[in-house]
């Protein structure tokens, strides 16, 4: 685009007190490896030394989420739990820039979008990051009287360009897939994230798009509230790699990932959940499943579901489980069809480590994927481990939390709906 230079940005990363040596090493050695990026930015927008602006309480890697509990140093002793509700976004400077995303594609985005980035560069005075291949969209590179408007706006390409400490706050507009996209583009720190329901279920974006202007000035004012979704941190041991680089350059396995002793690793950041399934093989799938090294049970059947609190009203609900407010600290483990009229769904604690591996026995390999994306083969010998990670992403709240979560129980899945019984009077009782 006219009037865009290209600038080099390395994002310094975030460092976690909970995280081990281990993590930081692999973080070191994969950016050691990694190639340069680079950015694309309008000569009106910031340098390369800016970073973003940071909530003094959600968005924090180091900050934890859901109840708090402490017993307090007194003869009877009491045990505090902290209200969901009084976590608050609060700036400590005004934010300056935004990410926008629109769901590609989808001819009935096209004018939100435009009247949100005009509101955000010409009222606001933000800037904008927006994904290249959205103003590649011939119907908003054919708009002249809005390409002045994009001259403005920085562009970055997905898993090429790192933005992570360029943006201040997220916005999205489509349905929960595209709040499930933004999270992928932060392997850490996630930025407040405000979602519009302008996609099919809605379930994960409680913000209407008819009073935008308003909801955006209380989210740059530091007026809302918000609900620190816990993510995991996935990573996925390759055995024998150096044997399969020939199919990993197809793109059918890996990205993202680095060598540890002599194996392939990749490491994800889920939001919902981690689906391990027999894929197109006929036979049961046959994996598996430590908790902290103890073989807790063999999953036989189609698969099973590993899931955040979060992701327990999306595939887990559907294979049985039950639902989880966002704010317990929690995993959840449901089988797919499995062959076993015993094996109900679990709630495990968030800090265990969740181990699964194809049983030495397995007539099949099995196949994962990650929110539904980044779909790979497991064979024997490979491994997926998985955790509670310390980057959550805060998504900002229409009203609360709880509030938030229960209205989206009753418009999206119809949560408890039954025709009422009639009323019965005393007259009736004789």
């Amino acid at each position: 685009m006219d009037g865009v230079k290209e600038v080099r940005v390395e994002a310094v990363p975030y460092c976690c007190s909970t995280c081990d040596g281990g993590e930081v090493a692999c973080r070191n050695l994969a950016r050691r490896g990694r190639k340069t990026r680079s950015l694309s930015t309008s000569s009106a927008s910031s340098s390369s030394e800016y970073r973003r602006t940071q909530s003094l309480h959600g968005p924090s890697p180091v900050t934890t989420f859901g109840p708090k509990a402490c017993m307090l140093q007194i003869p009877q002793a009491v045990m505090h739990i902290q209200d969901p509700a009084s976590q608050r976004l609060t700036w400590n400077k005004p934010p300056q820039s935004v990410l926008v995303i629109k769901k590609i594609q989808d001819a009935s985005l096209l004018q939100p979008f435009k009247e949100l980035c005009v509101f955000l560069t010409k009222v606001k005075n933000m800037i904008v990051y927006v994904e290249k291949k959205v103003l590649e969209d011939p119907a908003i590179s054919g708009d002249e009287n809005f390409g002045a408007i994009t001259k403005n706006f920085c562009t970055f390409r997905e898993d090429l360009d790192d933005i992570s400490n360029l943006v201040d706050f997220i916005i999205c507009l489509g349905g929960d897939g595209t709040l499930l996209y933004a999270s992928s583009l932060f392997q850490e720190s996630v930025p407040p994230v405000m979602a519009f329901h302008l996609g099919s279920l809605g379930f994960l974006t409680p913000f209407k798009f008819e009073t935008y202007q308003s909801q955006v000035t209380q989210v740059i004012e530091g007026n809302a509230a918000i609900v620190l979704r816990s993510r995991l941190k996935v990573r996925v041991f390759k055995e024998n790699w150096e044997k399969k680089a020939r199919v990993d350059d197809m793109g059918i396995i890996l990205t993202n990932g680095d060598v540890d002793c002599g194996r392939k690793v990749a490491q994800y950041q889920v939001l919902n959940e981690v689906v391990v399934d027999r894929g197109p093989s006929s036979y049961l799938s046959n994996v598996d499943l430590f908790l902290d090294g103890h073989l807790i049970t063999t999953v036989q059947g189609d698969g099973v579901i590993v899931s955040t609190p979060t992701g327990s009203t999306a595939y887990a609900v559907a294979a049985g489980a039950s639902m989880i407010h966002p704010n317990v600290p929690a995993i959840m483990i449901t089988p797919i069809c499995p062959h076993s009229l015993s094996f109900r769904p679990i709630v495990v604690p968030a800090g265990v480590e969740l181990k699964i591996m194809l049983s030495c026995d397995a007539r099949n390999t099995a196949w994962v994927s990650f929110d539904g994306r980044k779909r790979q083969e497991i064979c024997h010998g490979d491994s997926i481990t998985i955790t509670t990670s310390c980057f959550p992403v805060p998504s900002i709240c229409f009203r609360d939390p709880v509030n938030d979560w229960f209205e989206s129980l009753a418009q999206c899945l119809h949560w408890n709906v039954r025709k009422k019984q009639n009323y019965i009077s005393s007259e009736d009782e004789f």
